[in-house]
């Protein structure tokens, strides 16, 4: 167990309660986020490399640049010219496109996913030290039920299968 979880001191519940969640839940997603891009950033990757190459991993064959690009423009807070992304996995080996336009992953570019997915369950694994899944799911459930209550989709994305 780390010396950080070691080092959290005890709250009763109505101090807990008080809290802001945009406060604990932005910290979360700044700490959780920069983990996973400083893994990436090991093999010079960002999170929309990532999610290319998962994407075209998991339905080879299916993904065109703009059906690709309109699926994870949502989740792109950085402005991603995804145009540029799909060129440099293109460029190292990792994708080629077939004729119909479909970006198909090579061994290398499987080899990379896997590499990254790696150091990237190691974000996994430390996240979630000392949370049981129970309070993990609940954790899950109550921000899918805050995004709905906000008018946001609190459904799990679709499978890119």
């Amino acid at each position: 167990m780390s010396a950080q979880f070691e080092n959290l001191k005890e709250y009763s519940p109505e101090e807990l309660a008080a809290q802001p969640i945009g406060a604990w839940t932005g910290e979360a997603c700044r700490r959780v986020v920069g983990a996973i891009r400083a893994q990436l950033a090991v093999d010079d990757l960002t999170q929309p490399h990532w999610w290319t190459l998962n994407h075209a991993s998991g339905a080879p064959g299916t993904w065109t640049r703009a059906a690709l690009t309109d699926r994870l423009t949502p989740y792109d807070d950085q402005d991603t010219d995804f145009d540029a992304i799909y060129d440099d996995l293109i460029a190292r080996g990792w994708l080629t496109e077939d004729a119909t336009g479909a970006m198909i992953l090579t061994e290398e570019g499987e080899a990379g996913r896997l590499r990254a997915r790696e150091r990237n369950l190691r974000v996994h694994h430390r996240t979630h030290e000392g949370i049981t899944e129970a309070d993990f799911v609940t954790t899950i459930n109550v921000l899918r039920r805050m995004v709905a209550n906000l008018g946001g989709n609190g459904n799990l994305p679709e499978n890119p299968k």
